[in-house]
């Protein structure tokens, strides 16, 4: 996927964290990102748009990103679709689970520009 190929869905409860997350990749040069308050709307844009990479937060109201994780995977066509958790919680049961349900990356936050970079470089190769 190149930089300007693929839509990236940045999806968390938090707005400010949604601008944080599209900040970076708005910096990185990927110019089409989306984003979604929780995880009902986030399958709802899976759904419509022709998504290349999910970044969500772990821990939001109603279904979690593990949730969200488990839906995405159940769809044969995203079954593969490159995930990244993102989370303030480091608690080595969810990093397992995260893994297990097919994540590709577990991100603690706070985190770097820098670091984030990393990651995303990482999953969409």
């Amino acid at each position: 996927m190149t930089k300007a190929s693929g839509k990236i869905l940045v999806v968390d409860d938090s707005r400010v964290m949604r601008r944080i997350i599209s900040s970076f990749l708005a910096k990185m040069g990927y110019e089409d990102v989306l984003e979604a308050s929780d995880a009902g709307s986030a399958l709802k844009t899976i759904a419509t748009e022709q998504v290349a990479v999910v970044i969500s937060d772990y821990s939001m109201p109603g279904l979690s990103g593990l949730e969200l994780l488990k839906a995405i995977r159940r769809d044969p066509k995203n079954k593969d679709m490159p995930f990244v958790m993102v989370t303030a919680e480091a608690q080595l049961g969810q990093i397992i689970a995260a893994f297990r349900e097919g994540a590709q990356q577990y991100v603690t936050k706070p985190f770097t520009s820098e670091y984030m970079e990393y990651i995303i470089n990482k999953v969409v190769r």
